[in-house]
């Protein structure tokens, strides 16, 4: 499988299943739709009223040392990978709901406005020991485990978090395991205690801000309905200055239907010296006025591209600055599994709210059709019939994924917006695939130039 595309003056072959990408000329670009299914000869006869026959034969030639070398045209071999037939059930990473509550009101937020449409609580020191028992136990082989602390907004409960913390450190290291915390953040709360200890012990940090001001205060208000960004910025400022080179962080935020024009709010990210962004499409229904429409998408899309060129100018100038969108590993990419499953929601990635119930992500907490059990139960025994669907939520399970040629990059989408949309975690979100797909563009395209200009 192949797909082309071009972009900022590029012409890009992509061979879907070795994951080798291509800047061709374009009569190349031409030939490459007609190589598998004409000969030589009708391929010069249905392309000679545009390029001469000397054009012709050497793109045929390139294409063709390209398609014996294992670059182009390449049969798919990940379906019956041994990593992947042969994966075992392990649980890697835990999202710890350590509050439901918050202390904005953001518009769009999924969690209903911090306690997932239940009852505000806090998670005890007892519910989170069991929780990080039960990763331990259920982690098979796996060495390195993650952590994240989620809310609501988990600095309403930071002592629980400084001792889950501490708990974690002693026990990974009567299990050779190495427990890789994080905490999400919306920042209202930080302070100095607060900045330089999520700096010692956090391994990652993701701190919620929406970009320029007036796009930020217009959809996450205060509880007293006043804007946030004048309170949150300077002190996601001193963070990332305090935050030591190795330790990672990205500030994240959310566009919708009110900032299309998204590219100028991950610009302003790096005029304020975030170096690390991430700019979320929201995910909602059409009932909300905010919510992203098909008919949005070709302005969307030309966003994208506009933010690629921008951003691949900015690398090729030296700018220390990334795009998580825009981050794609052409090299080696992830692992086999991951290419194939994805996010691991059910069986690999669990959330655990306050109470103690689990469930198979967090997008899927407040949802009783999906809890799997509770962390503090003597036995656990999830729903067989439930935890199998999520496993056999792959690409090659679902209809729209098998042909599509983003599979290996989206990883068959998020099974969250496939249940809320469609009601089946075998049906993509639509809107959410198309969204990706331009995104790979994108980061290819980025890649590309930087390849060619190092080149030259």
């Amino acid at each position: 499988m192949i797909h082309k595309f071009s972009m900022n003056g590029y012409n890009i072959v992509l061979d879907v299943n070795s994951g080798a990408v291509h800047v061709v000329d374009e009569v190349a670009y031409d030939l490459v739709d007609l190589f598998t299914d004409n000969t030589k000869e009708e391929i010069v006869s249905k392309l000679n009223d545009k390029y001469t026959k000397e054009q012709i034969d050497e793109a045929y030639e390139e294409i063709k040392t390209l398609k014996e070398e294992g670059l182009l045209f390449t049969e798919d071999t990940y379906e019956t990978h041994p990593s992947f037939v042969e994966r075992k059930k392990v649980v890697k990473a835990l999202c710890l709901h350590v509050a439901h509550d918050c202390n904005l009101k953001c518009k769009y937020c999924f969690a209903a406005q911090g306690d997932f449409g239940g009852q505000k609580e806090m998670m005890s020191f007892e519910v989170g020991k069991k929780a990080i028992d039960y990763l331990i136990a259920n982690s098979g082989n796996r060495r390195n485990l993650e952590i994240d602390f989620f809310g609501g907004e988990p600095l309403m409960n930071f002592d629980v978090v400084k001792q889950l913390v501490e708990y974690g450190r002693k026990v990974e290291k009567n299990h050779n395991k190495n427990i890789r915390f994080t905490i999400t953040t919306n920042g209202i709360l930080l302070d100095d205690e607060k900045i330089d200890y999520i700096n010692e012990n956090m391994h990652n940090v993701v701190l919620s801000l929406d970009g320029r001001k007036d796009v930020n205060d217009n959809m996450r208000p205060t509880l007293n309905d006043k804007g946030s960004y004048d309170v949150i910025l300077p002190k996601f400022k001193k963070l990332v200055e305090k935050r030591d080179k190795d330790k990672y962080y990205y500030i994240r935020g959310t566009f919708t239907r009110d900032n299309l024009d998204f590219s100028k709010d991950v610009m302003h990210f790096a005029n304020e010296g975030f170096s690390v962004t991430s700019i979320e499409p929201v995910v909602d229904t059409e009932d909300n006025p905010y919510a992203l429409r098909k008919e949005d998408m070709k302005r969307v899309f030309e966003e994208y591209e506009k933010l690629a060129v921008e951003y691949a100018d900015m690398l090729s100038k030296g700018k220390d600055f990334k795009f998580f969108h825009f981050q794609i590993d052409l090299k080696q990419g992830p692992c086999v599994i991951k290419r194939i499953t994805g996010c691991g929601a059910g069986n690999e990635y669990l959330a655990i709210t306050p109470s103690g119930d689990i469930y198979p992500c967090h997008q899927f907490v407040g949802n009783e059709g999906y809890k799997l059990g509770n962390i503090m139960d003597e036995e656990i025994v999830f729903p067989k019939e439930l935890t199998q669907s999520f496993r056999d939520a792959h690409v090659y399970s679902k209809e729209d994924c098998k042909k599509c040629w983003n599979k290996f990059y989206c990883s068959g989408g998020c099974h969250a917006n496939a249940t809320n949309f469609n009601g089946d975690v075998m049906k993509p979100y639509e809107l959410g695939c198309e969204m990706q797909k331009k995104r790979t563009e994108c980061s290819i395209m980025i890649q590309a130039k930087l390849m060619l200009d190092s080149n030259n």
